[in-house]
């Protein structure tokens, strides 16, 4: 086997580049007469502006002007759409407010655009802003998910009555309310899944030009798909021909769904270049990343579960209340409908299903896709509710699972929210973690720590994931004389190791070495259509679109083979870079025949020069990811600091290309879950106010914050795709934050405490330790 075989555990192939200061970022560009964009910002969650005097600020040193409202209107500048719109229940279509670059007469969310200043340095910028006049009337805000449908909320809306931006559901309510008729225990359980800031290692940045000659756009921006933004941008912000915007993306520290989205600073770089006939940058800092970037989660939900009198579920009913902030991002309707609640069946074998979603409009940022994109929600709604459901019903949690597994011979199992699970082997996953996590000797270990006055708890969750569908995703693939391997590639890398995987499945089927492929990505000059990255969708799509292409070079290579060869093209087989005649010794390498396929004398009739095939595929359908996280701690019952002892992974993602890769995105996903879990709180005043504005106050997770990541996998191949691959990038997320709660539950159990809600902080636990010991005592 081949050390770049597929399933080794392959170095990546970019972090020479990356470690040593050559990767190129979007702030690290640069052009001739480039210029700083600044933001002005609105202080105000929630109110009209009556007044807008940027005169002083026009003639400031520097500047080279100031755009506002009036003037994106006076150019025809669109204002940003929803690109996903589902309709509520009753058949009407979701009000879609507009939602303009700089706000148009009222703002809505502390850290709105209002103005954008341009001046030849940054500081200059900064100091006109400085006297731009805004006349602010404040309004009443709402700043609260569940406040959001109260009678006295204040309507952010006027076309959207009680804030509701969409009231959806899924499934049978009859079925459902039918099985809680007959049900012999019903558990219920209400939960909070706390909204979080996302926070990237690299805060997002724009650069902007236009040529009046050609009539061109150029945005160079850190994203995760070059396609979306020229597509958004030609067509719905500028219209003009696509042809007419150029986007690309260099490297990306970071994006975890959140730079997936078209923002207000891409079409102000855009606007003011063509306006002022100078290239315009445009970076955030840390601070605005708070206030003006999409935050994720944040949900609150009933959860109910009927059972008959052997603990079989018979049905499972939630209302959820999901806060989408003050407009509409470009897939936030999306999040808690039709990328979430179609997985609230779980792993389980449940007869009937149904779920409300009420999605609300506030006085906060908007909302959208945060790695995972809902299924980590419905992962935590469902695997909360059935440890909640063990503990009422008195029986083991994992027992309670084992009970209610979809069985191996009932797939493909169709669930009652509309999916088909095309196999999985659930039980598996579950005993293979509870024996590395010696669940039998966890008592004792709970005895010692209470003997050294620590609560110590055991918990796991068992997820499902949905991706790896969608596309089409193309590669363009060339060969060169010399051996090198060039693919242009639709999909874009954020860090996930892209240029590995797709590095080492061309030296796996080419027989190349793995240093000889170089893949050129985020260009929409590049590759005519692509699909970006997120959903976990890279692996399964962009994967399966190099094996594809990689085939199609393969042919085109044996046909010129077979005429340098003088064979049938039905002799010739090729295997370890060279094609040869089947049952011979006669072969040719794939490097000469590289050189053959640019000599017009050597090719075969009606075929072009170049040993050069384009492929592309689109998923026949997604994969379902799953697998065991488990997780063992101990709190400190006098200061509610907890201390995570062991956390292991077993994970079903099919097919693995590279473990090394596999492990890594899981690992940032834990991370990320726990963190969620036990530290990331965003906090909001009444008036609509971000308290937790900065990392004095926001918490992220330390590598102190985690244990060791013990990490194995089982595999059972996808049916959905050539490859047989699952999609890994969001499972770590999805996974994490349940195992994680659970575990605390089973620590605080046994002193009465039934309930906490996300994030679980020191000061938390610590309250409600003392209260839960008053109320014994």
């Amino acid at each position: 086997m081949s050390q770049f075989a597929l399933g080794q555990p392959v170095r990546r192939v970019e972090d020479l580049r990356l470690i040593t200061g050559n990767g190129r970022y979007t702030d690290d560009g640069t052009a001739f007469g480039e210029v700083h964009g600044f933001v002005l910002r609105s202080p105000y969650a929630h109110a009209d502006i009556t007044g807008l005097n940027v005169d002083a600020a026009r003639e400031a040193p520097g500047v080279i002007g100031v755009v506002t409202i009036d003037d994106l209107d006076a150019d025809g500048v669109g204002d940003m759409p929803c690109s996903v719109r589902p309709d509520n229940s009753d058949g009407t279509p979701m009000y879609h407010p507009p939602r303009p670059a700089l706000a148009r007469g009222r703002v809505r969310h502390v850290g709105e655009p209002v103005a954008f200043v341009v001046a030849e340095t940054l500081s200059q910028a900064k100091d006109a802003a400085e006297l731009i006049e805004v006349d602010f009337a404040p309004l009443d805000a709402v700043a609260s998910t569940a406040g959001a449908v109260a009678e006295s909320a204040v309507g952010i809306w006027p076309d959207a009555p009680g804030n509701v931006a969409l009231d959806w559901s899924n499934g049978d309510a009859a079925a459902t309310e039918a099985a809680f008729a007959g049900a012999a225990h019903v558990v219920t359980l209400d939960l909070v899944n706390n909204r979080v800031v996302v926070n990237p290692m690299e805060p997002r940045a724009s650069r902007g030009s236009y040529d009046r000659a050609t009539r061109r756009f150029e945005l160079d921006s850190g994203s995760q798909g070059v396609h979306f933004l020229q597509n958004i941008l030609a067509d719905k912000i500028f219209r003009v021909p696509r042809t007419s915007v150029h986007v690309t993306t260099g490297d990306v520290g970071g994006a975890f769904g959140m730079k997936n989205f078209l923002y207000p600073e891409q079409v102000l770089v855009l606007d003011a270049a063509r306006r002022f006939a100078r290239p315009v940058r445009w970076a955030g800092e840390r601070t605005e990343s708070f206030m003006s970037d999409t935050q994720g989660r944040d949900h609150v939900t009933t959860a109910k579960l009927a059972l008959d009198a052997e603990h079989r579920i018979l049905g499972l009913k939630v209302d959820l209340i999901a806060n989408l902030g003050a407009y509409l991002s470009n897939y936030a309707p999306a999040v808690p409908t039709s990328a979430s609640t179609i997985l609230l069946s779980g792993l389980y074998d449940i007869p009937a299903i149904h779920v409300r979603v009420r999605a609300v409009y506030t006085n906060m940022v908007p909302m959208d896709a945060y790695r995972g994109a809902g299924r980590p929600e419905t992962a935590y709604c469902v695997e909360r509710l059935m440890d909640h459901a063990a503990a009422e019903l008195g029986v083991a949690p994992a027992d309670l699972r084992r009970k209610n597994f979809v069985p191996r011979d009932k797939f493909p199992y169709v669930t009652q929210v509309g999916m088909t699970y095309d196999d999985g082997d659930f039980a598996r996953h579950l005993e293979r973690a509870l024996t590395l996590g010696d669940h039998a000797g966890f008592e004792a270990r709970r005895k010692t720590s209470a003997e050294e006055g620590k609560l110590r708890g055991f918990g796991f969750a068992c997820y499902v994931e949905r991706c790896g569908g969608g596309g089409p995703d193309m590669v363009d693939m060339r060969v060169d004389p010399s051996g090198g391997v060039t693919l242009f590639v639709g999909t874009i890398t954020n860090g996930q190791g892209h240029d590995t995987a797709y590095a080492q499945l061309t030296a796996d089927r080419l027989g190349v070495p793995i240093e000889n492929v170089r893949i050129v990505q985020g260009d929409s000059d590049a590759t005519p259509y692509g699909s970006g990255v997120g959903g976990s969708n890279f692996i399964a799509v962009g994967g399966n679109a190099c094996a594809v292409t990689i085939g199609n070079v393969i042919d085109k290579g044996r046909s010129i083979a077979a005429q340098a060869l003088e064979a049938s093209e039905a002799d010739i087989e090729f295997a370890d870079g060279a094609f040869s005649i089947v049952g011979t010794d006669r072969s040719v390498s794939l490097t000469d025949i590289a050189a053959a396929a640019l000599d017009p004398a050597k090719l075969p009739p009606e075929t072009d020069p170049g040993l050069q095939a384009v492929g592309s595929y689109k998923a026949p359908g997604v994969t379902f990811p799953n697998g065991t996280h488990l997780c063992e701690l101990e709190v400190d019952p006098e200061t509610g600091v907890i201390e995570i002892l062991n956390y292991l992974v077993v994970d079903d993602f099919g097919v693995i290309v590279n473990p090394m890769l596999v492990e890594g995105q899981v690992h940032g996903g834990v991370a990320q879950g726990v963190g969620q879990a036990f530290a990331e709180h965003t906090v909001y005043d009444e008036t609509g106010q971000l308290l937790s504005g900065s990392f004095m106050d926001y918490q992220l997770p330390r590598a102190s914050d985690l244990s060791s990541i013990a990490f194995e996998t089982i595999e059972v191949p996808a049916k959905n795709n050539t490859l047989g691959v699952k999609g890994c990038g969001e499972a770590g997320a999805t996974g994490s934050a349940p195992a994680a709660m659970n575990a605390l539950l089973n620590a605080l159990r046994p002193i009465g405490v039934r309930h906490v809600d996300m994030p679980a902080t020191p000061d938390k636990l610590w309250r409600l330790i003392r209260q839960a010991r008053e109320s014994v005592a």
